[in-house]
Parts: C-alpha cells; structure tokens; sequence
C-alpha cells in the first residue's frame, strides 16, 4: 500500500466501505458495566475538501434493524416499541452541516442525527487515519471518530430502577465510528 498525507490530493467524492467501517455504540448497563454493540446495514457518502477542510461535508444512513450486541433477546428488545420502534422508524440518518480542521490530523463534524423521527445536532470529533492505494487499486481514506449522546434527547427513555439504586440503563451513549471510505472515479 502507498500512503499519502497531502490533503489537497484527497479532495473528492467518497463511499463509505461498510465491509471495512464500523458504526458501533457503548452503553453502561446495571451501572457496573459497559454493552457495545454495531449496525450491520448502513451507507454514507463523504466530501471531502483537502483544501479547505470546511468545505468537506458527510452523510450516513443506518438501518435501524441491523442492531447487533451479541445477543438476540437484546437486539429484539431495542428493536421494539421501548426502544427504536423500528417498524415505524426503521433508519436512523446523519447530515453534516459544518467541518473543521482542528490542527494536525484532528478535525470536528457537526451535523443533524436523526433517530425516532427527532432531528438534534450532535458534534464528531475525528481523526484522521491516512489514506492509501489498496491491492485492487482504490483510494481509500480513514477515519476514527466518536461522540456522546443522550438518548433521553431523541426521545429513548425507556428504563429500569435496579434494587441497589440506579438504572438498568445509561443516559449517555458513546458513539464510535471506525471509516473506511473509497474515492470515486
């Protein structure tokens, strides 16, 4: 594989690889431990603008039954009407509205997450991973990024009070993004 790190070469239209990227979440359960878990189905574009880095704009479109953590009885529930309501609402959707180059290879996306039907502004703070020609001759670039939600914020506020105090189920959700995207010709 060749890399690069000249950003003004980047600039261009991209497809996120699902084969290559993953989507996945952190939640704290029975207040003692953390569930990750991952959609499966998703798509998303990227433009990116190596020059001015502001200009660069992200889009992402996760099938909201694709859930996975591990375990079947889990998926099913956050499936249902107490979680994502996912024969109502069955994608969960990011629109970038604003990009910016933090320095180095740190760069900050802000855009409208929509999930239930609740449109809400989350920030993205990523870094980027390089870039590089695979064995099949595609550009790829990479990503890493994370957030932090509340889901109470999109309207997910099922729970349940634990005997020894808390909840069965955090508030706050991290959100990690793992990208691997491919230029088009």
């Amino acid at each position: 594989m060749t890399t690069t790190t000249d950003l003004a070469t980047l600039t261009g239209e991209y497809t996120i690889d699902p084969s290559h990227t993953t989507i996945g979440f952190t939640a704290r359960h029975a207040m003692v431990t953390n569930v990750k878990g991952k959609f499966l189905d998703f798509s998303g574009t990227l433009h990116l603008d190596g020059t001015t880095p502001a200009d660069s704009t992200a889009t992402l479109d996760i099938t909201m039954d694709s859930i996975d953590t591990g375990s079947a009885d889990r998926d099913g529930h956050l499936k249902s009407s107490d979680f994502f309501k996912t024969d109502e609402f069955p994608k969960m959707t990011f629109r970038s509205t604003e990009a910016e180059s933090l320095g180095g290879d740190d760069y900050r996306i802000t855009g409208d997450l929509t999930i239930l039907g609740t449109t809400r502004p989350i920030t993205i703070d990523l870094e980027f991973n390089g870039a590089a020609k695979d064995p099949f001759g595609n550009e790829r670039v990479g990503f890493e990024g994370k957030a932090e939600i509340k889901r109470s914020e999109w309207g997910l506020t099922w729970n349940a009070a634990l005997e020894t105090g808390g909840v069965l189920v955090s508030d706050k959700i991290k959100l990690n993004f793992d990208i691997s995207a491919i230029k088009q010709a």
